[in-house]
């Protein structure tokens, strides 16, 4: 798959800005606060209706402006035109593919799949279970749409089944009490093929993993990713569920709120056996996150027989040399990829052939 070209206006700072993009590597070059990492976010947009820095639509529009338009051409097994268009008057955004309005969301997901790293990633290894579930839930749902489906109905349920705690809490009616035991089942239901999905998952992934941590740090480091569920590898997890939903019934009554289930699971990252959050170093946390995105990046190009976008925010600021080197050549492998820098000074290490890759200079002006 390969983005050919990409139009803003009024998307933040960039009140029109156009650009015909290299089939490899694309430099973004400036100064803090020009507007590179809006291309990004607008590459993000496009692939999933969503910013990556979680802005609403009115933080998107330019100053002063009523309305944005991000306009792209993609190849994939197709060409594609996609225009995203927000009125702030309406307070509407409208996703069109191919001219055709988006009916949800999720129908876009996966179809122009992408990979994003950035700063913010840190909270991969060093944050909540939360960060780490979001990251999984992320990389399953642009592969499977079936994933997607039962993920989004078990988040809906989790919250009709929370309001239902609450009222509960304030007044134990029968009505209420049987209505919960509804919400059970079908909580039980969905959540029980979270796990099952997100333990293939984990089963297919640690192989990726491993190449592409390994192609950092020639084989010098060996990492695991562990999935840690409320149900045991060899237990039945329905029936666990269940078992630990009437075991903490009375403490979820009380304290009105979910406590058991995939939703509070967590993923555990190690190296050489060794927690990662507890004993790894900065250079091995760093080296570990950039890992997780380029075996999500080859996981969603095999899983879906078509090439993501890759796209890495101001990154090689964070690393030391020696670790650049390696990520800069193993970009080579990825296709194309978007990469913001503050200038080439040092980063010398990286490709910037004019016959293989395409800059572009930001200018507070451009944006």
């Amino acid at each position: 798959m390969i983005l050919k070209s990409l139009e803003l206006k009024n998307f933040r700072k960039h009140n029109d800005s156009k650009y015909e993009f290299a089939p490899s590597l694309n430099y973004l070059i400036g100064g803090n606060g020009v507007g590179k990492t809006t291309v990004l976010e607008a590459i993000y947009l496009i692939s999933t209706t969503k910013s990556f820095r979680s802005s609403p639509d009115s933080e998107l529009t330019a100053f002063g402006a009523e309305s944005y338009e991000v306009i792209s051409f993609i190849e994939s097994f197709t060409s594609h035109k996609v225009r995203i268009y927000y009125s702030k008057q309406e307070n509407k955004r409208v996703y069109f593919n191919d001219g055709k309005p988006l009916a949800r969301s999720a129908d876009i997901i996966g179809k122009f799949p992408v990979v994003v790293l950035t700063p913010a990633d840190l909270e991969l290894t060093h944050g909540y279970p939360a960060d780490r579930r979001r990251f999984a839930d992320q990389v399953i749902s642009q592969a499977s749409q079936a994933y997607l489906n039962i993920l989004l109905d078990y988040n809906r349920t989790l919250k009709q089944r929370s309001s239902l705690l609450f009222k509960l809490k304030e007044q134990r009616s029968r009505s209420f009490l049987d209505q919960l035991e509804a919400w059970n089942e079908k909580l039980v239901n969905s959540g029980t093929q979270l796990v099952e999905f997100r333990r293939r998952f984990i089963t297919d992934f640690k192989d990726y993993l491993t190449e592409s941590y390994s192609n950092i740090m020639k084989k010098q480091e060996t990492p695991q990713i562990e999935y840690e569920s409320f149900a045991r590898q060899d237990d039945d997890i329905k029936k666990v569920f269940a078992e630990k939903l009437a075991e903490n019934r009375e403490n979820e009554l009380r304290r009105a709120s979910n406590l058991v289930g995939p939703h509070r699971d967590d993923f555990v990252f190690s190296i050489n056996g060794k927690s990662l959050r507890t004993y790894g170093s900065q250079g091995q946390h760093k080296t570990f996150q950039v890992a997780l995105k380029f075996a999500q990046f080859f996981y969603l190009k095999d899983s879906l027989k078509n090439t993501p976008f890759f796209l890495l925010d101001d990154v090689f600021g964070e690393l030391d040399k020696k670790r650049s080197l390696a990520i800069s050549r193993y970009l080579k492998e990825v296709g194309q990829a978007f990469i913001t820098l503050t200038d080439f000074s040092n980063h010398e290490f990286l490709s910037h052939d004019e016959n293989d890759a395409a800059i572009f200079l930001s200018e507070v002006a451009a944006g």
